[in-house]
Formats: C-alpha cells, sequence, structure tokens
C-alpha cells in the first residue's frame, strides 16, 4: 500500500514539472538581416611625402546597414590587404557607431610596410567592411575598393652601418672569436639599402655578433638579451646593445639575414645543397671549352663575400655551361631542372646537381656572371 502511494506522488511530481515546462514566456526577440553596407574611398591614387606622415591620407566612408539596433552600438570592422590576396592576411581596424574612418599617411606607411612594400613603388591594396551587431552576429560585407599606394621611405630602426659592409665573428663561426674573421667566408652579402645577409658553417650552441669593421671591436651588433625564447631563429637587435646573438643549437649551414629597416634577423637553416668555397665555370660556350681541369684563373669565379661569386668571361653564343665546385671533378655541379624556361639564358635559378645544363646566350660577348647562393640564382649582363 505505501509502495502505491509513493509511486502516485511521484507520477503527480512528473506532471507538475511537464506543465510548468509547457508554459511560455513569451517569443524571444527577433532582429531583422541588415544590408551590405557601400563602401567608398576618399581618392584613389596615395603617395605622400614624409612630412605628410600625420595628416589624413585616405577617407573611408560607408552607408547604414540598418541593423535593427541603435547604430551607435554597431560593430565595423575595415579590413586592408594587398590585392589580390583575398583579404588573408588582412590589417584590421574596428570601429564602433559610426559611418566613417581615416587613416593618416603613417597608418598607411605602416601597413603598406608590413606587406613587404618597397619605397617609392606604386603597390595595389584592397579595401573592404564588415559590419554587424556588436556581438559579430549577421556579419555583412561590403564592396571592394582598391587604391593605389606609393610607400615613403622612412629612417630605418638600427642604423646602418658607416662601412656599408658587415662581418660575422663568434663562437658560432669557423673563424672563432679571432678578429679580423676569415673573408671572404664570414662576410656579408649587402641584398639591398638596408638588408644584408649570409649563408654561414655555425656551430651548435655557439654565439656570435655582426661587425661593421673587420678587425675593430669598437663597435658591433647584437642584442639586448640573448636568454630571450626563439632568439636563436631571429628576433630584434641594436647597435652596440649589451648581449650576443644566440646561435642555433644544432651545426650546419644556416641563412643569417639583418634588416635595418624593421630591426629584426631572421636565421633559417640553407636549403640550397652545398655552399662552395670555389667555383669554376666549364663547358663549350667557354674558351676552355668541355676540358676538365678548366683554364684558371680565366674560367675560376671571385668570391665576393659568403654567399656571391663573379665572373666576367668570354662567352661563345648558343652553346651551354656548368658550375663546378672542383676544378678538375665531375663528380658534382651545379646545374638547372629546365634550359628552356624562359628567361633561362641570362638568368634563372640553379640547384646542386640538377640534371640539365646552364643554356648560354644567344650572341656571342663578354659576360659578368653574379651567382648568388642565398637564393640559388644566376645573372648574365653583357659587357
Amino acid at each position: 500500500m505505501k509502495m502505491k502511494l509513493l509511486i502516485k506522488f511521484f507520477l503527480f511530481i512528473v506532471a507538475g514539472v511537464l506543465i510548468t515546462a509547457c508554459d511560455k514566456e513569451g517569443n524571444l526577440p527577433f532582429y531583422n538581416t541588415g544590408t551590405a553596407p557601400a563602401l567608398t574611398a576618399s581618392t584613389m591614387q596615395i603617395a605622400p611625402a614624409p612630412a605628410d606622415s600625420n595628416n589624413v591620407a585616405l577617407a573611408l566612408t560607408w552607408t547604414n546597414p540598418n541593423y535593427a539596433t541603435d547604430s551607435s552600438t554597431v560593430k565595423y570592422v575595415v579590413q586592408i590587404d594587398s590585392a589580390g590576396k583575398g583579404f588573408a592576411n588582412a590589417v584590421s581596424r574596428t570601429v564602433t557607431g559610426k559611418f566613417s574612418d581615416s587613416l593618416t599617411a603613417k597608418d598607411l606607411n605602416t601597413i603598406a610596410l608590413g606587406f613587404g612594400f618597397a619605397f617609392n613603388i606604386a603597390y595595389s591594396m584592397d579595401i573592404r567592411l564588415v559590419s554587424s551587431y556588436a556581438n559579430n552576429n549577421d556579419q555583412q560585407v561590403s564592396n571592394t575598393v582598391t587604391i593605389q599606394y606609393t610607400p615613403y621611405k622612412v629612417p630605418p630602426k638600427v642604423p646602418l652601418p658607416s662601412s656599408g659592409e658587415l662581418y660575422l665573428v663568434g663562437s658560432a663561426t669557423a673563424g672563432g672569436w679571432d678578429n679580423p674573421v676569415p673573408v671572404p667566408s664570414q662576410k656579408f652579402m649587402q641584398i639591398d639599402e638596408t638588408t644584408w645577409s649570409g649563408v654561414f658553417q655555425l656551430n651548435g650552441g655557439g654565439e656570435y655578433l655582426v661587425l661593421p669593421v673587420n678587425g675593430s671591436w669598437d663597435h658591433k651588433y647584437a642584442v639586448a638579451d640573448k636568454s630571450v625564447a626563439g632568439l636563436n631563429n631571429g628576433g630584434e637587435f641594436g647597435y652596440d646593445l649589451g648581449d650576443n646573438f644566440p646561435g642555433p643549437a644544432t651545426s650546419g649551414l644556416y641563412v643569417i639575414t639583418l634588416n635595418f629597416q624593421s630591426g629584426m634577423f631572421t636565421v633559417a637553416p640553407y636549403t640550397g645543397g652545398i655552399l662552395p668555397g670555389t667555383l669554376y665555370i666549364v663547358g663549350d660556350a667557354t674558351p676552355g671549352g668541355w676540358d676538365n681541369p678548366v683554364p684558371v684563373p680565366l674560367q675560376e669565379f671571385t668570391r665576393l663575400n659568403s654567399a656571391q661569386f663573379e665572373l666576367t668571361i668570354y662567352l661563345t653564343g648558343g652553346m651551354q655551361y656548368l658550375f663546378l665546385p672542383v676544378n678538375g671533378s665531375w663528380d658534382h655541379k651545379f646545374a638547372v631542372d629546365d634550359a628552356s624556361a624562359e628567361g633561362a639564358k641570362t638568368a634563372g635559378t640553379f640547384r646542386y646537381d640538377a640534371p640539365t645544363n646552364f643554356p648560354g646566350p644567344d650572341e656571342s660577348g663578354t659576360y659578368k656572371i653574379d651567382v648568388n647562393f642565398i637564393d640559388n640564382t644566376y645573372k648574365l649582363t653583357k659587357q
């Protein structure tokens, strides 16, 4: 009897809960979908002078997307990317409750330089707007506006070497801390006005400094704190700072690049195969033909720095050639994958033990051949 009473009581409680659960509290609020805003730029071509860096260079305006909430709460994200990239790496600016935004020349210049754009060259940049409710719901994407922007030159973050040269020294290097350092193997190659790079054999766990004058300890490029995590792969550097660069943990060939404009350096394993200490040219395009060993110094390159070789030589038009790391040996060579590639007769890329001879230029004459082992490129210039 008690059991029946308990069951009835339990069923009464369940029924009450179900009845309560079915009671409506009223409809939840419903907001209409907004409309895509129309974006307009004040100008399509911008090439500011450095003196105008703090002036407004671009004004953006857009139409009301007509959300159901107060317009002062609507969120707008301005996205800027290099043209044709689909906003995959866009720089974003957030505006709330307004139908406009403005960017100074300095704002645009910083964005453009962040994309890797060079000074004084016009580049296309795409701009669009993404609107939404404050909680990011109902995102509406505007039309894309494309502007032409020319970055102006700004002073490098780190002072450039007055010598125009850079050298590597330290326990991570083949020459150790001896100063002057061995050249050209520990000399950097200047890539452009503010960038130097080189390929170096580094000892794992060592340290190094970068010197503007070989043989002098008066000044150096270094880091503020070598204990910063990840600094052996790159980071910030500066002039006459107090700590050595930490070298990579593992010994091997590495590409070290210093960007004085940004004040950043990178260290990456070299992927170009071997780095020769000497380089020779052989082939029927050369005076020595395919005879190996080749005549020296006529067909021996001059090594300019850790990564660059140069040779001026007479070449017979319509013939072929190879680069050899060891004179007199056919064991290895530097060659190309496709001699028929567009432009390969005057410039291109090469690699270690590639299967195809370099195609020589069509016209006979004296040529300067530049070989760069940082990116494994070659270039012929008729003299």
